[in-house]
């Protein structure tokens, strides 16, 4: 998330809140698509990890955003004097900083993937001549392949020492998916109540093998893992009680109520008044809007509270004001805008996204929940209702593709957006993933040192 929401409007009901998801419906159509992406920050000399105060002379994480921003001139963001992210105040996106150092970009709603494409590589051409004064530069990976949590740095953000000290209570992987692994994101847009359900249950069917299509974590600690999409993998014991596959979202009358409902009973991690984080782990938000929270008498809920709470929900699609598409690894550039390209295919034509449906509706949730299980360490070759991920992942991808060419968006050249799906379609027909192809490199040419990785990953 880049940046805490400050909205103070007063909350007082459950209906509020299921008002306030509703608003995101784009009753006019004009549906917008926004990119998220991070990636790991190395010094290039060493392939070590990059502090937030920097190394041996070296600028760190701080010098970093400090260089964007004197270069853009965007706002910044603070924590407790610490500069930790920044914001266009022209509606631009905003770059963030994840609990170890990871660099993300969210960036601005969109109206296509050619768009994406222009604002990724304006955005890697800035950070990287920043980066390359301090001797750094950035992996496009799921998990980072070399460094033990001990050596990962932590960013100073008061609500990350709020979440490392809560983690481990409810569940073993927490740490790691906080400070050693990247992601890429694709956030889309719905129109309806209607629209937001069906788009909702296709892609939530659709995440295992979005996984598959994009696993590209397979090292930890120096050496093969055992799996594809570790980072994946890290989700299944984080925190059960905010993650998953949300089953209830297939049940019969799903819709905005059902949802609030059940981010209410997820516990909070935080209340944000002013520039002080309150410690709240485990707390129910219930009580806030009721003014009977604990640690907080008195203090009734804010918008920005519910706003801040909602973005600590970590399913595998997730809702807010639009929804987020959360199974993929980190990757290139090109794995990078194939993303927004496979979901704008799948899910902003109606043809396409009845097909997907027609593709997914009659699995079960114990078929959907075996398939996200196996799919981190099996990739392709994962099977669901006797069919395997890897032939699945070829009919979505036609899908999408179809569905990119009656949208019809062209880029200067006259090609439409399923340009970008070029290197998801080639992992299917070659039957090996980014991750296998790194792990072949590994075995190979590289010695069986997974070093390279880093190199080989530079964005």
């Amino acid at each position: 998330m880049a940046r805490d929401v400050t909205d103070t409007t007063p909350v007082t009901s459950r209906d509020e809140l299921v008002a306030w998801l509703e608003a995101g419906c784009k009753r006019d159509g004009a549906l917008k698509l926004g990119t998220e992406h991070e990636k790991f920050p190395y010094y290039v000399n060493d392939m070590s990890p990059v502090p937030y105060e920097g190394r041996n002379g070296r600028g760190g994480i701080g010098a970093l955003l400090e260089g964007v921003r004197v270069r853009t001139g965007w706002e910044a963001i603070e924590d407790s004097g610490a500069l930790i992210g920044l914001f266009d105040t022209k509606g631009g996106g905003a770059i963030s900083l994840e609990p170890g150092g990871q660099f993300e970009l969210s960036g601005a709603p969109l109206d296509n993937v050619h768009e994406t494409e222009g604002e990724l590589t304006a955005h890697l051409d800035l950070v990287n001549a920043v980066a390359a004064e301090h001797g750094i530069a950035f992996a496009g990976l799921g998990m980072s392949p070399m460094w033990s949590l001990n050596e990962t740095p932590r960013m100073p953000k008061s609500r990350y020492r709020i979440m490392t000290a809560y983690m481990p209570k409810v569940g073993s992987r927490g740490l790691d998916m906080m400070y050693r692994t990247c992601t890429v994101q694709v956030n889309v847009d719905f129109t309806s109540e209607a629209d937001m359900v069906r788009k909702l249950r296709a892609s939530i069917a659709l995440q295992p093998i979005t996984t598959a299509l994009f696993a590209n974590s397979p090292f930890t600690d120096g050496k093969p893992n055992g799996l594809l999409s570790a980072r994946s993998e890290i989700w299944r014991d984080t925190d059960n009680n905010r993650a998953g596959m949300t089953p209830f979202v297939f049940e019969d009358g799903f819709g905005f109520e059902r949802y609030v409902d059940w981010v209410l009973q997820v516990p909070m991690y935080f209340v944000k008044r002013g520039a002080t984080y309150h410690d709240v782990a485990g707390a129910n938000f219930r009580d806030l809007l009721a003014g009977r929270l604990a640690a907080l008498p008195g203090e009734r809920a804010t918008m920005s509270d519910w706003a801040n709470h909602i973005s600590t929900i970590f399913p595998e699609v997730r809702m807010k004001r639009y929804l987020e598409m959360r199974g993929a690894d980190a990757g290139s550039v090109a794995h990078t805008l194939a993303l927004p390209a496979f979901f704008v295919g799948l899910l902003y034509d109606n043809a396409a996204l009845d097909a997907a449906w027609e593709l997914v509706k009659d699995w079960t949730a114990e078929e959907r929940q075996v398939l996200r299980d196996d799919v981190p360490r099996l990739g392709f070759d994962a099977v669901i209702a006797g069919r395997s991920a890897r032939d699945v992942a070829r009919d979505a991808l036609a899908i999408s593709r179809a569905g990119l060419a009656r949208r019809g968006r062209k880029d200067a050249a006259g090609r439409d957006e399923g340009r970008h799906l070029d290197i998801l379609e080639d992992r299917v027909e070659r039957g090996s993933t980014g991750a296998q192809d790194l792990l072949t490199l590994y075995r190979g040419e590289w010695g069986e040192s997974a070093q390279p990785a880093l190199r080989h990953c530079r964005m």
